[in-house]
């Protein structure tokens, strides 16, 4: 894929110059790390790439459209997967790259585990799964159930997602309702263990506390 130029995606000069010189996943992933975790204060938000640069926050596919628009203007496809999870907790978007035949993410998380993978996974099954054991709620249940095929933000219009002044909705629900496969089956999420109580209390160690906002 050819790299995305600036003028194409409506980028401001100092907006696309942001990104690219990101010149790897790992750098990537340190620049959406830095960015705030977005607690949402004012109700749910789905900023755009332009959103999260001006407001500097971000969660989970926020942190994924602006991995994805880097990685575009690399010349790497813009590709997120969704991780779908039990009805009581919340999805996880990720911004995909692959090396050679192998599958690697960046992931905008307030806490460690949820974050960069290495491109060493052969399918997309195998990354989803490297998330199984950390993907868990406040009382220590795993909660991961399945994943989505790659999908493709190259298919939408940037405005869509680049550079919308409006929450990005549209994009947001194309990625919730693609076909997900999934991880485990019901009678295997019902005699899951829980994360011990050490664990939970290690999760709660975050970037971002909310109280700092």
């Amino acid at each position: 894929m050819r790299r995305a130029r600036r003028e194409e995606l409506g980028l401001t000069a100092r907006e696309y110059a942001q990104l690219a010189r990101l010149a790897t996943p790992a750098r990537i992933q340190a620049f959406v790390n830095a960015i705030p975790a977005n607690h949402e204060p004012q109700g749910e938000t789905v900023h755009s790439v332009r959103g999260v640069l001006r407001h500097r926050v971000a969660h989970c596919i926020e942190g994924a459209f602006v991995a994805a628009c880097a990685l575009w203007i690399r010349g790497e496809p813009p590709l997120l997967m969704h991780l779908d999870c039990a009805r009581h907790d919340n999805p996880h978007v990720l911004a995909l790259y692959r090396r050679g035949r192998h599958w690697g993410a960046v992931s905008k998380s307030n806490g460690a585990w949820l974050r960069f993978r290495e491109p060493v996974y052969r399918s997309l099954r195998e990354l989803a799964m490297s998330y199984f054991h950390e993907f868990f709620d406040a009382r220590g249940r795993k909660t991961l159930r399945g994943y989505s095929c790659a999908f493709d933000l190259s298919r939408c219009d940037p405005a869509s997602w680049v550079t919308s002044q409006a929450p990005c909705w549209a994009v947001h629900d194309r990625l919730a309702q693609l076909r997900h496969y999934p991880l485990v089956s019901a009678a295997q999420a019902r005699t899951l263990s829980r994360r011990d109580a050490w664990e939970r209390r290690s999760a709660k160690l975050v970037q971002f506390p909310r109280t700092s906002m």
